[in-house]
């Protein structure tokens, strides 16, 4: 069975949000042209508490893209974003939200980060993903999102690790960028893995996928 997994189209990722990824409200289009062709669709959604300790505000003297160990890791601090509750974690206003039978929330321990959709970023505690696709008998899951270089990348790469056949949407993810060039990385890395990243929407919706 196939799925479509959407990673973290929320309010603080999109233009005007907390933490925008350029061009992230093209998204949400590319996610509703392809819902209808999907029996299951699931979308994870960053649920940070406020005292995350992955942002930069809740440490002295510290701005975002500061890089600090945390639980023995190396963090990149953020701005503020998905907090709990807030308008800004909403999953965008511009998703056919009626069509997503699952949310999946992650980033919950504000102890560490995760990035990915299946882990947090020290693979130390399950997010429920995986245990969802199971119940629902999936092998083949398509991904798209925001954002490519981060929450994306680390979701397809742990879905490759745990053996499903994993197509990236790539006209319906955005990158962050923090360095030129992150996001094209990213999307390589994922090929590595096992992942098809050259898969369009239109490939999707046409059945050519």
């Amino acid at each position: 069975m196939k799925a479509l997994l959407l990673v973290d189209i929320q309010n603080d990722f999109l233009p005007g949000g907390a933490l925008p990824v350029p061009d992230g409200d093209q998204v949400a289009p590319v996610a509703n042209l392809l819902m209808p062709h999907f029996d299951f669709v699931i979308a994870t959604q960053d649920w940070h508490p406020a005292n995350h300790a992955s942002f930069a505000d809740n440490h002295a003297q510290k701005k975002p893209g500061d890089r600090i160990i945390l639980s023995g890791l190396s963090q990149i601090l953020w701005p503020r974003h998905c907090v709990q509750n807030t308008p800004g974690a909403q999953l965008a206003a511009g998703l056919q939200l009626d069509r997503i039978q699952k949310t999946v929330q992650k980033g919950t321990d504000a102890a560490i980060d995760s990035y990915s959709g299946f882990f947090d970023n020290g693979h130390r505690r399950r997010t429920g993903l995986q245990d969802v696709l199971a119940g629902q008998g999936v092998t083949n899951l398509y991904v798209l999102g925001l954002a490519t270089d981060y929450c994306v990348k680390f979701t397809v790469l742990d879905a490759c690790a745990l053996g499903y056949r994993v197509f990236v949407v790539v006209d319906g993810c955005r990158g962050v960028n923090l360095a030129p060039g992150d996001a094209a990385a990213a999307l390589e890395e994922m090929r590595r893995a096992g992942a098809a990243v050259v898969v369009q929407s239109g490939q999707v919706a046409g059945g050519g996928h």
